[in-house]
């Protein structure tokens, strides 16, 4: 983690742990059953109209994603925006941590209707702006108007309210001040920003207060009867709950934002208060978000295509369906709070009875004892379902069975079966989005994810705490086992899940030793070697250097080509072969983590980046290929005038062209090292490898190898890459002599781009430029604004501007290259690591 991250980290760990410790004392007092009955006293009208206001908060939020749609230049019908706004909404503010957040699903959902990696990123960044200024808006108008009854709530003196008031307004005053009628381009120590124009800006604040304002009415109207509480006041309150509850980073800020409304209102019965925070929950948070995992599992149930109408509802149910394994991951993760919950607090009285009546006590103690661990392997498996794991399937469909008995016997809880019992019914309606065959079902839980469980058992130990703090503690309450002693089984219940999440805590301390580095062996090189040569990937031969080890599906069909070094275990490129399987990267990924290393997937497409956004992975452009379509390619007109001219310069000083087959290739190995070997003295630099090439005879034997002669001399060379379908061609090594006729790398390439042309070709790759296509824009990734301002001004390691300048004579399409890895301190290694790889050595790395 990034120190900054690591910080807000820490803050938020504080905030939660102050909130809870506040919470505690402040409910002194409160007996948990009257907060249940609080929770569910509250009149018709006041619950109708708090559903009519939740409705009204969720639309606002669709026209935050329709509004960034606009912005970033890809307008869609608002029948197409709203699911994804509304599933994305519903299960980002309800569970909250990022590998299903409303970022991650948006990036699903709109990836399926066509948008971009880029163009999503700058989707997600906007919506968050337009959040944060409705934030920040509201706050200073309610802090404004209202300064001291909101000093009083929340112990501050009015003039400190006002002037929070006043610093607030200013960022959003400045906006309107200098925008215009049409976005407008900003410099400001040498960074451009594009500010919006008055009217976007105008109507963010729109939607934004809209949102805000709705949600706090549902709030609002839920309260103690009788309060006499302004909505100003409420909205205040509101405001200061949300932004401290995003803060703390707790997964949907659970009891951060009830601790500053509890706080905020030291006048009103503490458990009515409470009852009436926990039915906001409840409707605002639980009730979207159990209609959105019911919307999947009717899709799930809607599967024909002949069950729906063509056109925009089948668009919206394949958008849908590109979000299923997030909504049910957090469907899961759900359940399992509610498990671990459920066995922190007493269960009811008057069930005890039927209880005693038809069942032993060993099998309630045990059942309680195992709704708990339950509720823990839940919150584990989860992790599993994110990845698509089959395995992690059929175990959480038995644990939520289980959980349905154990939710019975332990108290015969119906209420709780019949939520568990829908999440199966979800679950088992999506089978078919759960298709790998992982080698381990939980995976890798990863420390995010055991820090998110983590909290959530605090939480548990919390109410625990609350339900019982009447009950003076003695250590032979572990030991009691009697019908109505609540008190030792939630202890002990409680105990038990802290163990299991301990236990899987420590196994990630055991992993098996990284290798080194990993090699071929020459029978896995001839079972790569066809995979190569069906590969429509030309970057597929990179197979052949030998210095990579391999992974391969069970029908020999694709392979992966991976490296370690360090702790950083990197994938060229993704899977490959003539029938690529995603299921390979999936497993490299589970190999380099179970192996304790950090994953890494490089130059990896756009159109694949799903699949690693999936994994919980971060990406990161690394530039853009320069593709020459070869249909039409030609030297004649205006534009190519250029490479006319140098090719005809370079044949004129007698430049001759060929293409040596690969078995006349170590025939001519002498004079193309010459060549080499001088290129590589006046570069001053050295062979590279993974990613690159390198002099090998035994790899240059493999392929075709262009060459140019003057004077029957060899004075340039370049081996060719061919696609397996016939589609693309592309070279790998390019070297000339020092000697050569000036240009005579154009009319190398122009030579090849009109064999490649005359041999079916389609596409000629120039290779990348590296760092190119970044964005600079605010809201662009601060990866983007770092690779662009390197791009511009990194000139003295390396021409990145002048590359792609050269390239653009070609007029190619660009297409653009990824790195999928984890994101934070973490990043800076990975990419030490990489570099190390192609360079051979950290020291390869800075020679040049």
């Amino acid at each position: 983690m990034r120190i900054s991250h690591v910080a807000a980290v820490a803050l938020g760990l504080l905030i939660f742990a102050g909130a809870s410790v506040l919470m505690y004392h402040e409910l002194a007092g409160v007996h948990p059953r009257a907060v249940l009955a609080a929770v569910t006293d509250h009149s018709a009208g006041a619950v109708a109209l708090a559903l009519v206001l939740t409705l009204v908060s969720y639309l606002a939020i669709s026209g935050y994603d329709a509004l960034a749609l606009r912005y970033v230049g890809r307008p869609l019908p608002y029948a197409a925006v709203a699911p994804v706004s509304l599933l994305a909404s519903a299960v980002g503010q309800t569970v909250g941590f990022a590998v299903v957040s409303g970022g991650a699903i948006r990036y699903r959902m709109l990836s399926a209707l066509g948008l971009g990696p880029a163009e999503i990123a700058r989707e997600i960044a906007c919506v968050a702006v337009t959040f944060g200024v409705g934030v920040v808006a509201v706050a200073s108008g309610v802090f404004l108007l209202e300064p001291a009854r909101v000093g009083i709530l929340l112990g501050v003196a009015t003039p400190a309210v006002i002037g929070a008031g006043v610093t607030l307004a200013i960022p959003v005053l400045a906006g309107f001040a200098l925008g215009r009628g049409r976005p407008r381009e900003l410099a400001w120590r040498r960074r451009r920003f594009t500010l919006p124009s008055r009217g976007m800006l105008a109507t963010q604040l729109a939607l934004a207060a809209l949102d805000l304002a709705a949600a706090a009415g549902v709030l609002y109207v839920l309260m103690p009867d009788g309060a006499g509480l302004g909505y100003g006041v409420v909205l205040g309150v509101f405001v200061v709950a949300v932004i401290a509850a995003i803060a703390s980073h707790v997964p949907g800020g659970l009891g951060v934002f009830e601790g500053v409304v509890v706080l905020a209102f030291p006048d009103l019965p503490r458990d009515r208060l409470l009852g009436a925070v926990l039915a906001y929950r409840a409707i605002y948070y639980l009730l979207p978000f159990a209609l959105a995992a019911l919307a999947i599992g009717l899709r799930e149930g809607l599967r024909l295509r002949a069950r729906l109408p063509a056109g925009a509802l089948r668009r919206t149910r394949d958008v849908v369906t590109s979000a299923a394994p997030l909504v049910l991951t957090a469907a899961v993760f759900v359940a399992g709070i509610m498990l671990v919950f459920s066995g922190a607090v007493p269960a009811f009285d008057r069930h005890e009875a039927a209880l005693l009546r038809y069942l032993p006590l060993p099998l309630v103690e045990i059942s309680h004892l195992a709704g708990s661990l339950l509720g823990v392997g839940l919150m584990v498996l989860a992790r599993g379902l994110q990845r698509r794991s089959a395995a992690a399937y059929h175990l959480a469909f038995l644990a939520l069975a289980l959980g349905i008995a154990v939710s019975l016997v332990k108290g015969i809880d119906w209420q709780e079966a019949v939520v568990l019992g829908v999440v199966l019914a979800v679950l088992g309606a999506s089978r078919g989005e759960f298709h790998r065959t992982a080698r381990i079902a939980l995976g890798d839980p990863g420390p995010r994810w055991l820090l998110a469980i983590a909290v959530i058992l605090a939480c548990g130990a919390w109410l625990t705490l609350f339900a019982y703090r009447h009950v003076e503690y003695a250590t032979d309450l572990w030991w009691q086992f009697e019908l109505d002693g609540h008190a030792p089984r939630s202890l002990r219940a409680m105990l038990a899940a802290a163990l299991a999440l301990t236990a899987m805590a420590a196994l990630r301390l055991f992993h098996p030793p990284a290798p080194r580095a990993v090699t071929a062996s020459a029978a896995e090189l001839g079972r790569v070697r066809p995979l190569v040569a069906a590969s429509p990937e030309p970057a597929a031969a990179l197979a052949l250097l030998g210095d990579k080890g391999f992974l391969f599906d069970d029908a020999d069909r694709a392979f992966l080509m991976y490296q370690v070094r360090g702790r950083t275990w990197v994938a060229m490129g993704g899977p490959l072969g003539g029938a690529p399987d995603d299921e390979l990267a999936w497993r490299f990924l589970e190999l380099a983590e179970h192996h304790g290393g950090r994953p890494a997937f490089y130059q990896v497409a756009a159109e694949d980046l799903h699949v690693y956004v999936d994994m919980g992975l971060d990406t990161y452009k690394l530039g853009e290929e320069a593709i020459v379509p070869l249909d039409d390619f030609s030297l004649t007109g205006k534009a190519r005038a250029g490479l006319r001219q140098a090719h005809r310069r370079a044949a004129r000083a007698g430049a001759g062209f060929t293409v040596v087959a690969a078995s006349a290739v170590p025939a001519l190995l002498g004079e193309l090292a010459a060549v080499s070997d001088a290129w590589l003295a006046a570069k001053h630099t050295r062979e590279k490898g993974f990613a690159l090439g390198r002099f090998e005879p035994r790899y240059l034997a493999e392929f075709p190898c262009a060459v140019v002669r003057v004077a029957d001399r060899v004075v340039a060379f370049a081996n060719l890459w061919q696609g397996g379908d016939g589609g693309e061609l592309s070279i790998d090594l390019m070297r000339h002599a020092a000697d050569a006729p000036k240009g005579i790398m154009d009319y190398l390439f122009v030579e090849l781009m009109l064999w490649g042309a005359a041999h079916g070709y389609r596409r000629f790759n120039l290779g990348m430029a590296p760092l190119s296509g970044l964005e600079i824009h605010p809201l662009a990734p601060r990866w983007h604004r770092f690779g662009a301002t390197v791009y511009r001004h990194g000139e003295y390691f390396y021409n990145f501007e002048g590359l792609r300048a050269y390239k653009e004579k070609f007029d190619p399409r660009w297409r653009p290259r990824y790195l999928a890895t984890r994101g934070g301190a973490a990043l800076p290694a990975t990419l030490l690591d990489i570099s190390a790889l192609i360079a051979g050595s950290l020291g390869g790395i800075v020679r040049h």
